[in-house]
């Protein structure tokens, strides 16, 4: 990872030289060119470790703020776009252009280039297949976004970048294609090592089933998936305790460089001093508004342990705020921060005690949700504070994390094979045990039985998406899934918070706007038009250069 960052700037340079055409005859011999660069197998691994610099890295958790499961606190690009108050001008947009197709261009400069080295081709070949990956992560992203978008296989001169879009079906057998490539000449066992973190079988395999869902292609999604799942090298990550398994995971405990972690299977690592992110510190910072604020709809979507929704299950009688988190399923408790769990969002006491709340007796212990912002303790705006992805050792300090962010994993291969399934009406229980009963035997909860949901008249669609998006909170996918469910108008709902009267009284939280059942209201004024909101507009910036782009329906 350290090689990734010391090079990316230097081979930036004979990367994008390739997007020029040639303009001396002879290769200067004081600067190293694509006639000078492309010799070893030393300089492959050099490009390909900078094309790795375009994963994404935690801008995939900042990503989660675009749908329902959380909320910023203050105004951000990501919650724009997920209120639909937005336009074509939004610079975000034109930054998630042109850095996915950066890694396009890096991807296309590679596979042009590397057939010169001077390396046995079934390493030159491991090496394209890695690249090819990257570029398809990136093609995954450009497609969910706008639909149909340039398709580039080869690096351009200026004067060539001015043609229209590619269809967005053509584009997706594009990648079809590459990536059953690259996982012919992927290694199936997980990189270790100094390797840990690259692309591998699993990943082009995994990223094709992705893809192929996304693009309802559920008999291509159920394939790859199932190919995955039967190379037998990745399991779910577990330490035998039912109770801390699913948080472990996303915590130093379940690095890769632990070396206990196989359900990984695409994620961007980081090193102390050189990549380290922030996000423990944002989840629960301990004297500001934290950055990831639960949604009331994300906390009413996890089932009561008897595998009930709230709204059917006998357990759920709520009269105060720890009654939330009773009975319900434990991966609940494993992302979203329950009364009496250690955290790092409350200020020190012992620096100075608030007479009027007994949780400052034991700022270690997190006990109810403060609202005001004073910098002495986390606050929340719905009440709620998320504890999944919080290392606590990293809270306190600034710029200090360094836990994997991970972008596909081993439990998202099981869901994808059990909606593909569904799609396709070839759903069996026996399907359900291997893959959603796999997901509930890590943290103890109950069974899904498809013959006890349809007597309970609950719809099985209904459960699979619901069983993703709790498996998957937080991890950058919720809007993606809102999006190709074509369940817009989830959007467009006020976003709320806890029951303020659920609360104890000296909280004094009277100045909280609530509906009229008292729950807090935290975002209101949001719309979702199904006739434009499903794509993006294509960035203003990019129209301007580019004309022959066009605009998507609606902007």
């Amino acid at each position: 990872m350290k090689t990734k960052i010391i090079f990316g700037l230097f081979l930036s340079t004979i990367l994008f030289a390739s997007c020029e055409k040639d303009f001396l005859e002879r290769a200067p011999l004081d600067v190293i060119t694509n006639e000078t660069f492309w010799k070893t197998e030393e300089h492959l691994v050099l490009a390909v470790n900078a094309a790795y610099a375009n994963v994404k890295e935690k801008n995939t958790v900042d990503m989660e703020n675009m749908g329902d499961n959380t909320i910023w606190p203050s105004t951000i690009s990501y919650q724009l776009i997920g209120s639909g108050n937005f336009g074509s001008d939004l610079g975000t947009l034109n930054n998630e252009w042109r850095s996915q197709f950066t890694a396009v261009r890096q991807a296309n400069a590679f596979l042009e280039n590397y057939q010169k080295a001077d390396v046995p081709d079934e390493r030159k070949e491991e090496l394209a297949a890695e690249v090819r990956v990257i570029r398809a992560l990136g093609y995954s992203y450009l497609t969910n976004f706008w639909g149909d978008v340039p398709l580039v296989t080869k690096t351009l001169t200026v004067d060539e970048l001015s043609g229209p879009r590619n269809p967005r079906e053509e584009v997706v057998d594009f990648l079809m294609e590459d990536l059953d490539l690259a996982a012919q000449h992927l290694s199936a066992e997980i990189p270790t090592g100094a390797n840990r973190g690259r692309m591998n079988k699993a990943a082009a395999l995994g990223l094709k089933a992705r893809i192929a869902l996304y693009n309802q292609r559920w008999d291509v999604a159920e394939q790859a998936a199932k190919a995955v799942m039967d190379m037998g090298t990745y399991q779910l990550y577990t330490n035998g305790d039912p109770q801390t398994s699913y948080k472990e995971l996303f915590t130093y405990a379940g690095n890769l460089s632990g070396g206990n972690n196989r359900e990984t299977i695409i994620s961007r690592l980081s090193l102390t001093g050189v990549t380290d992110h922030n996000l423990s510190r944002e989840i629960q910072v301990p004297d500001q508004v934290v950055r990831w604020n639960p949604t009331k709809s994300l906390v009413d979507s996890y089932l009561m342990i008897d595998g009930l929704p709230i709204e059917k299950s006998p357990l759920y009688n709520v009269d105060n705020y720890d009654e939330v988190f009773q009975n319900r399923d434990p991966r609940m408790t494993q992302t979203i921060l329950e009364p009496g769990s250690l955290w790092g969002g409350r200020y020190d006491s012992s620096k100075e005690h608030l007479d009027n709340d007994p949780s400052n007796d034991h700022p270690e212990i997190f006990e109810v949700p403060k609202f005001q912002s004073d910098r002495r303790g986390a606050t929340t705006i719905t009440g709620y504070y998320f504890t999944k992805y919080v290392e606590p050792s990293t809270v306190a300090q600034v710029g200090r994390d360094v836990n994997d962010i991970i972008l596909m994993r081993y439990a998202e291969i099981l869901l994808t094979y059990a909606e593909a399934r569904l799609e396709q009406e070839e759903l069996t229980q026996a399907d359900v045990d291997m893959t959603i009963n796999l997901l509930r035997d890590r943290v103890g909860m109950k069974h899904m039985v498809l013959a006890e949901l349809e007597a309970e008249g609950l719809d099985i669609r209904e459960e699979l998406h619901r069983e993703r998006r709790v498996e998957l909170a937080l991890e950058g996918q919720r809007y993606f899934d809102i999006i190709r469910w074509r369940q817009g108008e989830l959007l467009a709902q006020d976003v709320k918070g806890t029951n303020v009267e659920w609360l104890p009284d000296y909280l004094n939280l009277s100045n909280l706007r609530t509906d009229e059942n008292g729950f807090i209201i935290v975002s209101n004024n949001r719309t979702f038009d199904p006739s434009k909101n499903y794509l993006f507009p294509v960035p203003l910036p990019q129209l301007e250069r580019n004309p022959n782009l066009g605009q998507n329906p609606g902007w």
